[in-house]
C-alpha cells in the first residue's frame, strides 16, 4: 500500500485530463489514503473500502455511499494495474437511487438497431425510426431536439442542420456528407407521403404527424426485440438516449486515438451537444472504462 498515494494521484490526473476537476473525489481519496495508512491495511479489499466509507460517525447514508462510490471508481481503474485489488460492488451501501449506467453502443450494434427499426411495420413508421436512430447516432442530438426538427432546419447547400435546444438556444451543426445524403433520401421519401403534405416536421409518423418523443421509448423497445442487444447489468440496458452518450464517448476516444488535445476537444463537444457548461458534458463521459484506458495511455506517453 506504499504506492497508494502515487496511484491515487495518477488516477486523478487521468480524471482531470478528461475534463473533470475531480475536487470532491480527490478530497475523498486523500482521506482514503490516510485511512488505509492508519489501519495498516495490506491489501485493497472490499472490507477496507466499506470500512473507510462507514468509519466517520454521523454521516448520512448518501454521504457514506458517495465515499464508497469514489473509492469504487478508483479501484476499478487500479485493478487494471493490480488484479489483486478488489472492486466494491454497487449497492453495498444504500442511498437514493443512482442514475442508469450508459449503454455505449458499438458500430455493429448501431447498424443492427437501424436494420431492426427498418423492418418494423407499418412501413413509413419503420423508415422514420431508422432515420431517427441514424441521426441521433451520427450527431448526438437529444431525442426531443430530433422530434422538433422541421424540414426547414436542413440546409443541403451548406451541409448544416439547425438545432433548437434547451431554452431556445440555436446551434448549427455541420454534417458529414454521408449523414446529409441519408437525410436527403429520407426527405425524398417523406415528401412522397401524401398525409404529411401539410406538416412542417422532418420526422413524421405513418399518419403524417410530427414524431412524438413521448411514444419513442415504447417504439425503441419494439426495435430491441428484433436485435441481439440486452442488459449488460442491472442498471445498464440499451436506451434511445444512450446514442447521445455513445456519440460523446466516441468523440473523446477519437481525440485520444488521433493525438488531439482532449482539453481542447471537450469544449467543442460541449458546444456541439448544446451544453451551457462543460460539467454537463462530463456527465455523459463519466468513468467510461475505454476512456479511462485511453487517458492512461496518453498520460504514460507524455511521462515517458
Amino acid at each position: 500500500m506504499n504506492d497508494l498515494p502515487r496511484m491515487v494521484d495518477q488516477y486523478l490526473q487521468i480524471r482531470r485530463a478528461q475534463g473533470s476537476k475531480a475536487v470532491d473525489v480527490g478530497r475523498i481519496l486523500a482521506m482514503f489514503c490516510e485511512y488505509v495508512d492508519n489501519e495498516e491495511a495490506v491489501d485493497l479489499t472490499v472490507q477496507v473500502a466499506v470500512g473507510f466509507a462507514t468509519a466517520k460517525a454521523g454521516l448520512s447514508d448518501r454521504s457514506t455511499a458517495l465515499r464508497l462510490s469514489a473509492v469504487r471508481g478508483f479501484c476499478r481503474w487500479a485493478q487494471t494495474l493490480d488484479p489483486g485489488i478488489e472492486v466494491p460492488p454497487g449497492g453495498l451501501l444504500k442511498a437514493r437511487q443512482t442514475r442508469n449506467v450508459p449503454y455505449i453502443y458499438t458500430r455493429e450494434e448501431i447498424s443492427e438497431l437501424i436494420v431492426a427499426a427498418a423492418g418494423l411495420r407499418p412501413g413509413f413508421r419503420a423508415t422514420t425510426l431508422a432515420a431517427l436512430i441514424g441521426l441521433m447516432a451520427a450527431t448526438g442530438i437529444r431525442t426531443g431536439e430530433a422530434c422538433a426538427l422541421d424540414l426547414a432546419n436542413i440546409n443541403p447547400a451548406s451541409g448544416t442542420l439547425r438545432i433548437t435546444g434547451k431554452y431556445g438556444k440555436i446551434r448549427m451543426l455541420p454534417l458529414d456528407s454521408t449523414v446529409m445524403a441519408a437525410l436527403t433520401t429520407y426527405v425524398e421519401l417523406r415528401t412522397g407521403l401524401p398525409q404529411a403534405a401539410n406538416c412542417p416536421a422532418l420526422l413524421v409518423s405513418s399518419l403524417g404527424n410530427r414524431l412524438r418523443s413521448s411514444i419513442l421509448d415504447a417504439s425503441f423497445r419494439q426495435v430491441l426485440e428484433h436485435t441481439s442487444l440486452g442488459q449488460r447489468s442491472r442498471r445498464c440496458r440499451p436506451r434511445l438516449t444512450d446514442l447521445r452518450h455513445t456519440f460523446a464517448v466516441n468523440t473523446m476516444l477519437d481525440a485520444y486515438e488521433t493525438g488531439q488535445d482532449p482539453t481542447k476537444v471537450l469544449p467543442v463537444l460541449s458546444t456541439w451537444m448544446g451544453h451551457a457548461q462543460i460539467a454537463e458534458t462530463y456527465w455523459y463521459l463519466g468513468c467510461t472504462p475505454a476512456l479511462m484506458q485511453a487517458a492512461a495511455k496518453r498520460l504514460e506517453r507524455e511521462e515517458s
